[in-house]
């Protein structure tokens, strides 16, 4: 029989960084049975990637179906999804919450509210959740409870006094937690016996069994042997597993109902007929298309090329299939010049394409190269404006302005830090909007900042000016009319499309100039000099030029007529000279790599 649906919640935890998210997660697991004891030491269960537990953060959503007795006899079905807390990932959180009734925030009881706290709980409220808020890591000697409450309650406007108190790590207040999603997340509403409705939340593919898709179903139900239509790419297939997440794959011979977040396997091998925010209904009695899910502009572009023994062809269906379960990373086909054919992928920020390309390489085994950076760039010129992602997309002359995206960014920073913090932000040509005291010791500073200038490395930065104790959120505010120019690089008299840039016209030569110094020691020498140039148009910024090699023509004259030397030495020249005009450079792939490095240690 299916579960009775007053007896199901959906329910997700939304916290800031490192605030013990995947660990209340999997005490909540070992409380309801779905996993046993482990000891301290052992992994998290639901990080499962080798990336997540290096790095100790979790990347994407995990969904996981709970059994719990509660108090008053019956057997509740807990749908916990356990969701990341970086910014990067901030859609990844977008999707949780819409599959659910409610959600616990969690905040640390010693580092108080912090700038993602703010921002899910923003996203939170914006879907109109049930909020239970849960104060964590009470067992640590620094933990401050009394003041969080007051932090929850003077940043978030919502009550506290009835905070729950727990530790993850220790164990206290999971019982507490428990007992408070069953009494203050409300139960799902849908009707079973309306025509089918589900939204897909996420999907991954199993070289077995094709796309398996994650789906939290809203309306009717779906069991096996079902014929599901996905409603976006017009496609039907015969449903040949369906279940629950325990948090493995758990087939039900009952399928899934209204209210209820499973699994489904249907043999689709087509990764363009899944698209995540699509809607999952049934063949003979269809219904409806749901909203689904707001699509993310992405921020930050990077080239990826094959490079080593991986072709293109292997790097396209890594890319396909890593898209079907990032549905924030966006990519198409591109020429690179010197790099041949790759892709230009787009990325929400700066971990997330760090994490991407770390994926791809692992999940996939490939071996790529990152080339150019850069955020996007609007031109307004003739009759429209026009988007420019590369470079090359920027015309030289025929437009009336640049615009380049900025970010309204808010700091979360101890009260003795806003001088040294502000310091750093106005050197980045931030524009100060406001400030707010949170309690007596922390304080939130609200800039305006062009994106180019937050996505490199100033989160490390400001952790570094901070001592650890400072935290950013950030969210897209519109484009302003930059003094933007476009920096090429010549070598050997010949512009290199893959190196070339757009940045603002007052940093253009001292970037300039570090490019040039990291291509000079990357670029081996030859026979004849080498010139390397920074140019915005047709003004040299920066030059540097490599040394041919040198060899001593003369060394087989043993003393004699000076005349005999000065020919060799002059037919030497000319070789020279002649070498210079008709030879070429290649740029090996380890200078792509020294130029982006050099990018992010100079911004």
């Amino acid at each position: 029989m299916p579960h009775p649906q007053h007896l199901i919640r959906n329910f997700c935890i939304i916290a800031h960084i490192d605030h013990g998210k995947s660990t209340l997660a999997e005490r909540l697991l070992e409380r309801t049975g779905a996993m046993g004891q482990k000891d301290d030491k052992e992994l998290e269960v639901l990080d499962s990637m080798d990336l997540e537990r290096e790095r100790g953060i979790t990347i994407k959503a995990k969904s996981v179906c709970l059994a719990y007795k509660h108090d008053d006899g019956q057997t509740y079905q807990l749908n916990l999804i356990d969701t990341p807390g970086h910014v990067d990932f901030s859609y990844e959180v977008t999707r949780s919450l819409q599959a659910c009734e409610g959600c616990l925030l969690v905040v640390d009881a010693t580092q108080g509210v912090q700038a993602q706290t703010v921002a899910n709980y923003l996203l939170a409220d914006q879907l109109k959740l049930a909020v239970v808020p849960t104060i964590n890591k009470i067992d640590l000697p620094s933990a401050r409870p009394d003041e969080v409450k007051a932090e929850i309650e003077e940043s978030l406007a919502i009550p506290a006094d009835h905070a729950i108190l727990a530790s993850a790590k220790a164990g206290i207040g999971i019982d507490d937690i428990l007992r408070a999603v069953v009494r203050d997340i409300p139960a799902p509403k849908g009707d079973r016996a309306a025509p089918t409705q589900g939204i897909i939340f996420d999907a991954i593919y199993d070289d077995y069994r094709g796309i398996i898709l994650y789906v939290r179903l809203v309306n009717g139900a779906i069991r096996k042997g079902d014929k599901i239509h996905l409603i976006r790419s017009d496609r039907t297939y015969d449903v040949s597993d369906i279940g629950r997440l325990r948090p493995k794959m758990e087939s039900s011979a009952d399928g899934l109902t209204a209210g209820e977040v499973g699994y489904i396997c249907a043999a689709i091998k087509t990764l363009h007929d899944v698209k995540v925010g699509d809607t999952v209904t049934l063949e003979a009695n269809q219904g409806q298309p749901l909203p689904g899910f707001r699509e993310m502009k992405p921020m930050v572009y990077c080239g990826l090329y094959p490079s080593g023994e991986t072709t293109y062809d292997q790097l396209r269906e890594a890319v396909e299939k890593f898209s079907l379960n990032d549905a924030s990373f966006v990519w198409q086909p591109e020429s690179g010049g010197a790099l041949g054919h790759g892709f230009r992928c787009g990325f929400l920020g700066m971990l997330h394409m760090e994490i991407c390309q770390e994926r791809l390489e692992r999940e996939h085994d490939l071996d790529m190269v990152r080339v150019n950076l850069r955020g996007i760039m609007t031109a307004d010129g003739q009759p429209k404006s026009i988007d420019i992602t590369t470079p090359g997309e920027l015309p030289k002359d025929g437009y009336e302005s640049i615009e380049e995206p900025v970010v309204d960014i808010h700091f979360f920073v101890p009260a003795e830090r806003i001088g040294t913090v502000m310091q750093l932000v106005q050197d980045r040509r931030g524009q100060f909007l406001k400030q707010d005291y949170i309690g007596q010791h922390r304080c939130r500073l609200t800039y305006r900042m062009p994106l180019a200038e937050v996505i490199f490395d100033l989160f490390d930065k400001l952790k570094t000016v901070t001592q650890g104790y400072g935290t950013m959120d950030y969210e897209f505010s519109g484009y302003q009319v930059a003094d933007l120019v476009r920096v090429d690089i010549l070598v050997h008299n010949n512009p290199c499309d893959a190196l070339a840039f757009i940045c603002h016209r007052t940093v253009a030569e001292r970037r300039g100039r570090a490019i040039i110094k990291s291509l000079k020691e990357e670029i081996p020498k030859h026979l004849f000099e080498v010139a390397l140039q920074a140019a915005i148009g047709t003004r040299v910024v920066a030059r540097e030029t490599i040394k041919s090699y040198g060899k001593n023509v003369t060394a087989k004259c043993y003393g004699g007529d000076i005349s005999r030397k000065r020919k060799l030495l002059e037919k030497q020249k000319e070789g020279k000279k002649r070498m210079k005009m008709i030879g070429s450079v290649e740029v090996p792939q380890e200078a792509f790599m020294a130029v982006l490095k050099s990018r992010a240690e100079e911004a």
